[in-house]
Order: structure tokens, then sequence, then C-alpha cells
């Protein structure tokens, strides 16, 4: 197949190589964290809470309703709760507040000092109230600023230009953590920082942070400690999980769902509820609620993206949709749907009387803060990533804005649009075995920029499709990679009813993984995806 004409056939010391060559800059380990106080402002932040906690001041944090958000902000409660101090913690609600700290928020907030985890750092008019109200403010965030900053205590961000922290992908919850670290040092308190780590990790997998340098490192510890801390929450989600360790995956297709689900359709409040619950009781309880929440997002979301495909123009560069009463919980997620089908970057909106709040979501190498930021005349808010960004604008200018931002789009390499495969190379099935599992091991947590492996199998035949599971939505193939091959292998895919085609031939990608099932050890081949 012209698709992948120069896929190597990989032995088990090239695919070493080759995964080995993802860190060519070594491996990091906690202690090669940098020094928190590398982050502007640290210190002067952390002075200035110390100096609270010691006067007795009114203290308000106000968080985002992700899940960088929700940990970030639990991170902190959990802080604040372990030194027997008072915080009060506001997490907006998309729906009624808004995003992050915002006049609508302030009304409600009685305080001395103000501070903020994963937002804040396009918050102009709030700081501006903050200073009016004699409220000191410090933002702590990690979002990409814009040439002008709001006027704060004290700002915390990796990205500033004149911040020297050396590693700026970073989330919101590893820049709250680090804070916390450079307080304790000021209150001179004996905690153990490494306790969180479990929080930190859920919040780098769940807002698709890169997995190297010191986050790779943050992100194994920290799930080993998921499978031994004592918080409720991290017993709930493993016994939940009911596996003998954690993987990244498991957080970011399980858990990150879940705990998102409850700021997209309620109140993200049941999420720190449960992340922080001091008993296995209400943890349980929580996570059943949160689970309940999940299943009805799957079904809105399913729902909104046919609605959604039907506003598609296919030839445009970017996708750009917008429905009346589409969830607005849910616009992100169809977003990434749409480019999961069409290829392309895609904007969905969500029209609300006057206003469109939509979401965006980019393939390959296109920056789509970027792209959004060429549009900022027609736009009311906007914040974001090079992948994904939260938007707002005023419905009459929705049509200029598709049309602007598609003209916009043409300016950009077409190569840039070319989605990343990622596909490694292909095996003989001889060499599908307990070696190849090991070497996979080596090189986890996999996630954003360490992805799974990914492994192709060309013009082979398939000799059968057998579905299982208790509705018959799953089903297993059975190929031969090989004309001259004795053995097949098993490929599972999972809510996947699939047919052998006429040809009975299959070009397709997979992952290996390890699969424990009363105590016994398989290897397990699951589909990736399956080519024209």
């Amino acid at each position: 197949m012209s698709t992948f004409p120069n896929t190597p056939l990989l032995r088990a010391d090239t695919l070493y190589q080759l995964l080995a060559s993802r860190f060519s800059n070594g491996y990091k380990k906690l202690k090669d964290i940098p020094s928190p106080t590398l982050l502007k402002d640290s210190q002067k932040a952390a002075q200035r809470i110390a100096k609270a906690i010691k006067n007795r001041e009114k203290i308000t944090l106000i968080g985002d309703y992700d899940v960088d958000g929700v940990t970030s902000t639990s991170i902190m409660v959990l802080f604040f709760r372990e030194i027997n101090y008072p915080l009060t913690a506001i997490i907006p609600n998309r729906f009624n507040d808004g995003y992050g700290i915002n006049a609508n928020v302030l009304k409600r907030v009685d305080a001395d000092l103000v501070l903020t985890v994963d937002n804040g750092i396009t918050a102009i008019e709030a700081a501006q109230i903050c200073k009016e109200r004699g409220i000191d403010l410090i933002i702590t965030d990690h979002h990409t600023p814009s040439k002008i900053l709001p006027e704060a205590y004290a700002i915390v961000n990796p990205k500033l230009d004149e911040c020297s922290y050396p590693f700026k992908e970073i989330c919101g919850a590893q820049v709250a953590w680090l804070l916390l670290g450079v307080l304790k040092k000021e209150l001179e308190l004996n905690i153990d920082m490494a306790q969180y780590l479990d929080l930190v990790a859920l919040a780098v997998i769940a807002d698709v942070m890169p997995l190297y340098d010191v986050n790779r490192s943050i992100v194994q510890v920290g799930l080993k400690k998921m499978m031994s801390s004592l918080r409720p929450s991290s017993i709930i989600i493993r016994e939940f999980l009911n596996k003998q360790s954690i993987s990244s995956e498991d957080i970011a297709f399980t858990i990150a769902p879940r705990i998102n689900s409850a700021g997209r359709l309620e109140d993200a409040s049941i999420a720190l509820e449960f992340l922080t619950a001091s008993s296995i009781d209400q943890a349980a309880k929580l996570f059943e609620i949160l689970g309940d929440l999940n299943n009805i997002r799957k079904a809105t979301e399913a729902d909104t993206t046919e609605d959604a495909i039907l506003h598609v123009s296919e030839n445009d560069k970017v996708i750009v949709v917008a429905g009346e009463n589409w969830h607005e919980g849910v616009v992100g997620i169809v977003a990434s749907r749409l480019v999961n089908r069409y290829k392309k970057p895609a904007i969905v909106f969500n029209i609300h009387e006057s206003v469109a709040k939509g979401s965006a979501r980019s393939i390959g190498d296109v920056d789509i803060f970027s792209l959004i930021n060429t549009q900022k005349p027609l736009l009311e808010k906007f914040g974001g990533h090079k992948m994904a960004a939260g938007l707002s604008l005023h419905v009459s200018n929705l049509e200029a804005f598709k049309a602007s931002i598609n003209q916009e789009a043409l300016k950009i390499d077409p190569k840039d649009f070319i989605p990343k495969e990622d596909i490694l190379g292909e095996l003989q099935s001889d060499a599908i075995n307990f070696e190849l599992l090991d070497i996979l091991e080596k090189f986890e947590p996999y996630g954003e920029g360490n992805p799974r492996p990914r492994f192709l199998i060309k013009d082979a035949e398939l000799l059968h499709v057998k579905l299982f599971g208790a509705d018959k939505s799953h089903s297993r193939l059975g190929i031969r990679l090989k004309p001259y091959d004795r053995q097949t292998v098993e490929i599972v895919a999972f809510r996947q009813v699939l047919e052998v085609p006429e040809d009975k031939k299959i070009t397709c990608s997979y992952t290996v993984s390890k699969n424990v099932f009363n105590g016994k050890t398989s290897i397990q081949l699951m589909l990736d995806n399956i080519y024209a």
C-alpha cells in the first residue's frame, strides 16, 4: 500500500534503539526537578501567603473546572488542611460563572488575599477589581500569556518571557505544587510534598503535558504513589481499575473523563470533593456520581457529534460549526471527534442568546492558539495552547470568523495539517513475544511526547472476525501476517463490530500491552486504526 511505502521491519534491538532515541537528552529523576524558586515571583508569592497565614488573613482560592484546575485546587486544599489553616476554595461554574477568576466570581469573594490556580493569566478586569477592593491577587497559571498582563501582586507562570524556569511544559497543578514547595520552606514546615504526586500525575496526564524531561519522572512516581496512597480518592481509583499497576492510559481514558464530567455537566465541586474526600465511604459515593455524570456526558457528546457533522463544510481548512442548545460542556470533546473524522483542526461553538462559546482542537503541527489569535478583533474572550483553545464571540461575528480563519489557514504549510501517525514499523509474528513486552515497559509511561508505540500490519490476510462481550459489541480478529507464517496473531477491537472484507485483506495499526487475567499474564494486541 502506498500509504506506508517505507515502513521498516523491526527487530527487538532496533525497536529498543528507536524508543531510546526519544530520550536522547537522558532520563530525569525527581531530584532533577528544577528549583521552584526559579519560577518568577514564586518567592514573592510564598512570602505574601506566609504573611497572610501568620496574620490570620482571609485567603480565597479560585480554580478551574477541568481536571488540571480541580486537581490544582485539591492540592492547595489538602495542603492548607494539613497546616490547619482555613482556605475558601471556589471553582467557578462553567454555566453560571464563566471561566476562571472574573467579575462574576469576585462578587461572592470576601478576602484579603486571592490565589488562582490554572487560570488568571488573561484576567485583566478581575485584577483591576481586586486592586480597587484592596485585595492582593496572586496568579498561578501555565497558559500562554498575552502581551498585556493583569496587574497582580505576583504572577507565577513558567511561560512568562522573563521567567527563568528551564522546563516550560508544566501544567497548572505542577505550578501550584511547586509554589507550595516554596511556601513550605518559607513557613519552615516538615511536610512531605511527594504525598501529592498521585494528584500531580493525574493532572499532567489529563492536561496532555509531554511525558518527557521531569514530567516523565513525576508521572512514573505519581502512578506508583496512586497504588499505595492512603488518600480515599486514590484508594477508590485503584479499587475501580482493579489492576496490578496503573498506566497513564488508565488515567487518560478512564479516570480523567470521570473527573472532568462534573465540570462539564454540573459543577466541578463534585470532583473537588471526591479528590479531597476524608473518608473512603464519601469518596466511593462521589465517584459513583462522577460515573453517572460521565455516562450522561458520553450520550450527550454522541448526539451533539451527530448534529455537528451535519453542519460541516468539508472543503474548509478549519472546521467551524455552531449550534443552539448544544451542551457547552461537551463542545471540546465534539471538536476532538471532528478532528479525528476529518483530519483537520475543528472549532465547535454552542450558541446561547447572543454569545457563541467554543472549544478548538488541532492536528499535526497546526498551532491553533496562534491561528485564533489572528482573529482577535472578532473575539470577546480567548485563551489556550498550541493544540487546544477556548474562545467566545458575539454570534453576529460567527460567519466572519469562519471565513477569516479559513483564509488565514491557507497561509499555513499544508504539511502541518498531516496527522502524526507515529507508526514505528512492522513486526514479524515471532517477534511478538515477552521480550517485546519487556522493551515496551521500559519506556513507560506513554502519552503526549512519548506516544505508545504503534505497529503496522500491511496487506495481511484476515482469517476471521469473532464478536464477543455481553452485547457482542467487541471484535477479535485472526490475522496471518505473511503468507508463509504458520502462526497467526489475534487483535482485539473494543467497541467495534467488524466484518471480514471480500478480499480478506487488512492494513491496520495496533498497539501491544500486557494483559493480566486470573493471575495469568498474556500479550494483548489492540486495534488502533484500519486503513482503507
